[in-house]
């Protein structure tokens, strides 16, 4: 006769089975499965365990030996059961989804990626998200060919890091062509179980141009609204620029590749203005400029809902912004390095230039 392996306990095992034995709060398997060990170490075989609780003896004996084998923690979980083969092949997907195409379309969708594998889409939704895969979405870039990428780079992010001592670092560029729209219909405004509507159409009322120079520093920022944006108006600014900031401190003034910011007229100007030096972003990396992050700001927070019936509307809603803004200012504080950002780049370059080896061959 085949008989049960003796179970003995020390007080603080004994002690945790009985608590969870007798806990409203553990599960009723857990709780179940520490009763069977309890009444094993009073030296009950499994069949008077059985009666006792009112289940299998072959239960018993299995919770017996797992408990012999890995102690309590071996009474938390079951351990993985065989279940159902699986039928669907994840790693085609993956590779079908990141390495082609459907013949109709540019990009994946679940209906189509569950049609191509003989499954469900929600076979296909569940092992995207498990891969993290996004076929619906897609990002922008742009990587910069300029030669002196490196050099602008680090010039750049070297004001924003470690600026110099009695001078200002103002981030500059222009929001052209800002649109003073007004609805065709007024809409709702929010309200429970309601998002705010607005009509998809509009009226235009004429455009503007804001020109800003966003302080490092302390965030403020220098804004002026014109209706072109020329080397004219760009010297306009500068003028003010001049005038709002105090004379015994350098400027360096961050800009992009603008044709604007390099008129003749305009750097016969600076050589006329030592205290300001002028430095360039690299091409196709208007990122780098950080009033970039104020328009989106603008943009978002008072542009893109906003109602203007004219463009002096609009341009009284961009200084009132610019005012508010400039009362309780906030700087934006940059953190990358310009080698964490280089390295980057240098990924991407290599990635690229792979794409296009593979296209030609």
């Amino acid at each position: 006769m085949r008989v049960a392996p003796t179970i003995e306990l020390n007080d603080v095992t004994r002690k945790a089975l009985e608590k969870a034995a007798n806990s409203n709060t553990q599960s009723v398997r857990f709780a179940r499965r520490a009763r069977i060990v309890l009444l094993a170490s009073q030296g009950l075989t499994n069949q008077e365990i059985a009666q006792a609780l009112g289940i299998g003896r072959l239960q018993v004996a299995r919770w017996r030996e797992r408990f012999l084998a890995d102690g309590i923690t071996g009474l938390r979980q079951d351990r993985p059961r065989g279940g159902r083969k699986v039928r669907v092949d994840a790693e085609e997907i993956v590779r079908l989804t990141t390495q082609s195409c459907p013949i109709n379309a540019t990009h994946w969708s679940n209906r189509s990626m569950a049609a191509m594998a003989d499954t469900s889409p929600a076979t296909v939704r569940r092992i995207w998200r498990a891969h993290g895969l996004k076929p619906h979405r897609f990002a922008t870039f742009k990587v910069s060919r300029d030669p002196r990428f490196v050099e602008k780079l680090e010039d750049i992010v070297g004001l924003y890091m470690n600026p110099p001592e009695n001078a200002l670092v103002l981030s500059c560029d222009e929001k052209s062509q800002v649109q003073a729209l007004d609805r065709t219909q007024p809409g709702l405004p929010l309200k429970k179980g309601r998002a705010q509507t607005m009509t998809h159409d509009y009226k235009r009322h004429g455009t503007t141009t804001l020109f800003a120079a966003l302080n490092v520093l302390d965030g403020t920022v220098i804004g002026q609204c014109q209706q072109r944006h020329r080397h004219i108006e760009w010297l306009k600014f500068l003028r003010q620029i001049n005038r709002e900031t105090p004379k015994d401190k350098e400027l360096h003034l961050i800009c992009d590749n603008y044709a604007t910011h390099k008129h003749p007229a305009v750097r016969e100007w600076l050589d006329k203005h030592p205290r300001f030096h002028v430095h360039f972003t690299p091409t196709s990396a208007s990122w780098l400029n950080m009033v970039e992050r104020f328009f989106r700001d603008l943009t978002e927070e008072r542009l893109r809902r906003g109602v203007f019936r004219s463009v002096a509307d609009l341009t009284a809603a961009i200084g009132a912004y610019i005012r508010r803004h400039n009362n309780e200012p906030k700087p934006f504080i940059w953190t990358a390095k310009a080698s964490d950002i280089l390295s980057k780049v240098v990924r991407a370059n290599r990635k690229l230039s792979s794409k296009q080896n593979d296209a030609l061959h």
